[in-house]
């Protein structure tokens, strides 16, 4: 099997072929044909916190950066009865599980890491789901539980981004007023997409945001500070979440304790994505991909998302 690796964030990522593992029972293969690119990719090559655990539970060998994944079964494992060869499918590897990364010729992972994919959906919007559009879901509705407020509101830091795009559509889907904050070149996308666009260039962010408010659920998809915990809180409801995408060890302490401030990554398997493939193929949610990527220029997409400036995603095609 032939995946990319680097022995650190120093050296690019190229092909080295390694011996494929026997297929467990439970377990299929799958061809991928797109792998979506996020920035746990290159945090995890530079040794961050998932990076760190990764090395000491995950399968020995290669460091294989990726998650999503889309593509074809090519072998299916003796107890799988609800996958078989040539089902076009998307999921999201798992290193906890001793599974190598998705920028890889084929991943080999349990069936029910997988969902299906009618023929309608391309593989390369079905690769943009299992870690950013899972997280986008996570945060609406299992820690913000928009189905179950009066009146939901949410509120997406970040709107223009992979994880920030999902959520403001996904939060109209649902019904929830979705005010999403973005640069002025993408107030346009954002109102597309179903939201409120507010820009962050003009003027008071924080009195621009509480026209709209307050909210149930605060998603911080931005990182590094940007929007400071003050911020955030006072825009939420009584008993409302600040979710914090991309967590910086300042913010360990309080998403430790007890009280509005949590985090997030998306596990994407099959119940998680069902409802978003769905939700796809119906044409209710869209995709937007800034740009599709040979998996063979790896290290560029990385450079890209490194920058921070992506609108959408970045897919890996092969």
């Amino acid at each position: 099997m032939q995946v990319l690796t680097s022995a650190s964030h120093r050296e690019p990522l190229h092909w080295v072929d390694i011996a494929d593992r026997p297929l467990r029972a439970d377990e299929v293969r799958v061809t991928v044909r797109a792998a979506g690119v996020n920035p746990v990719d290159w945090k995890m090559r530079q040794g961050e916190l998932l990076g760190i655990a990764q090395r000491i539970l995950g399968p020995g060998g290669p460091f294989v950066c990726g998650v999503d994944f889309a593509g074809e079964v090519s072998q299916v494992g003796t107890a799988v009865q609800d996958l078989k060869v040539g089902d076009r499918v998307v999921g999201g590897t798992d290193f906890s599980r001793q599974q190598f990364g998705s920028y890889a010729r084929q991943v080999q992972v349990r069936a029910d890491q997988c969902a299906v994919l009618p023929q309608a959906v391309a593989f390369a919007d079905a690769a943009c789901l299992p870690v950013a559009g899972v997280t986008a879901q996570t945060c609406l509705f299992a820690l913000g539980k928009l189905k179950q407020r009066p009146d939901p509101r949410a509120l997406i830091l970040g709107a223009s981004g992979g994880v920030g795009h999902f959520a403001v559509q996904l939060a109209k889907i649902h019904g929830a007023v979705s005010v999403g904050v973005c640069s002025a070149r993408n107030v346009a996308l954002v109102e597309r997409l179903g939201g409120l666009a507010v820009d962050y260039g003009q003027g008071d962010v924080l009195a621009a945001a509480a026209r709209h408010g307050p909210y149930d659920v605060v998603v911080d998809a931005v990182g590094g500070g940007v929007y400071s915990a003050k911020f955030c809180l006072q825009l939420l409801k009584l008993g409302g979440v600040r979710v914090l995408v991309v967590p910086r060890p300042a913010d360990y302490v309080s998403i430790a304790l007890p009280g509005p401030t949590v985090t997030v990554l998306g596990r994407p398997n099959r119940r998680t994505l069902t409802p978003l493939v769905e939700e796809l193929a119906a044409g209710r949610l869209q995709v937007v991909i800034q740009e599709q990527i040979p998996m063979d220029q790896a290290e560029r997409a990385h450079e890209l998302s490194r920058a921070g400036k992506v609108v959408g995603k970045l897919v890996l095609v092969a």
